[in-house]
């Protein structure tokens, strides 16, 4: 595995070229500005506040109920929809994780939209690439 890596970083270190993005920008933390930059530009990166509940997510909307904060979390938010729950029609947003497919929903969470449930719609962050 490591000499794998260390091919792959030669072949990195003789690329030549800019390979970085044109601008980096904080999103509005308004739950429809963050769909239209999801809409135009593509998925946002997003911090949120982790709490004890978090732990246990296994799948449907996942909204705070209780427990102390343990930390933070960066992730992707790559889309959003709706979901009856409970007879209601519940807004979400799709995030991307990082720690695995075995976690979550394959990989992935879905979050109640709306609401800056952990404080995800106040720290939203995109880019774009120079192309």
């Amino acid at each position: 595995m490591r000499e794998s890596v260390d091919v792959a970083l030669e072949r990195l270190e003789g690329c030549s070229g800019n390979h970085g993005g044109a601008s980096a920008y904080v999103v509005s933390k308004n739950e429809k500005d963050i769909r239209r930059e999801i809409w135009k530009n593509g998925p946002v990166q997003a911090g949120y506040y982790v709490y004890e509940d978090f732990r246990f997510y296994r799948g449907g909307i996942y909204k705070h109920q209780w427990g102390a904060q343990t930390g933070g979390h960066a992730v992707k938010i790559i889309g959003w929809g709706k979901a009856m729950v409970n007879g209601t029609d519940t807004p979400y947003w799709l995030i991307a994780n990082s720690w695995n497919v075995k976690w979550g929903e394959k990989g992935y969470f879905r979050m109640i939209r709306g609401e800056n449930n952990c404080n995800l719609e106040s720290m939203i962050y995109a880019g774009t690439m120079k192309v």
